[in-house]
């Protein structure tokens, strides 16, 4: 005789199809266009650029993302954090700093936790532009 597997209820049950509760959002690097600071020359970049919103924001915001950075490792008393900060403070680009995000998740994770360096990383994802989760019907 064959005994019959046990039924899951419909609720217990998970599908396939469904999306997963927290979605990822994949944090790109900046382009290497940057967006004009004047408004006129913002009017011809829009004019004659094919896709304005994929440019990289004016140099006159590097200062302030600069500033964030090292406010995320001001806490830290290590030799690799002194390291990072003079790593930032010469970056010159906004593209230079999001190569360091890694790094910089490294030695707040060794200061304090992974968990603190997914929260603070995670307000510095805001100086960079982010991209929808990838839907699980594309291809890779």
């Amino acid at each position: 005789m064959m005994k019959s597997l046990p039924f899951l209820s419909r609720r217990a049950r998970r599908s396939t199809l469904e999306a997963p509760s927290s979605l990822r959002v994949e944090v790109c690097p900046p382009s290497l266009r940057q967006a004009p600071d004047r408004t006129w020359q913002r009017a011809m970049f829009w004019l004659l650029a094919p896709a304005p919103q994929d440019a990289s924001p004016a140099p006159s915001r590097l200062h302030a993302v600069r500033s964030d950075f090292t406010a995320l490792l001001a806490d830290i008393d290590t030799d690799a954090a002194r390291a990072l900060c003079r790593r930032i403070a010469d970056a010159g680009s906004l593209r230079e700093l999001w190569h360091l995000r890694a790094e910089a998740y490294r030695v707040i994770g060794l200061g304090y936790s992974q968990s603190v360096a997914e929260d603070r990383l995670a307000r510095m994802n805001r100086h960079f532009p982010t991209r929808a989760p990838r839907s699980q019907f594309a291809p890779l």
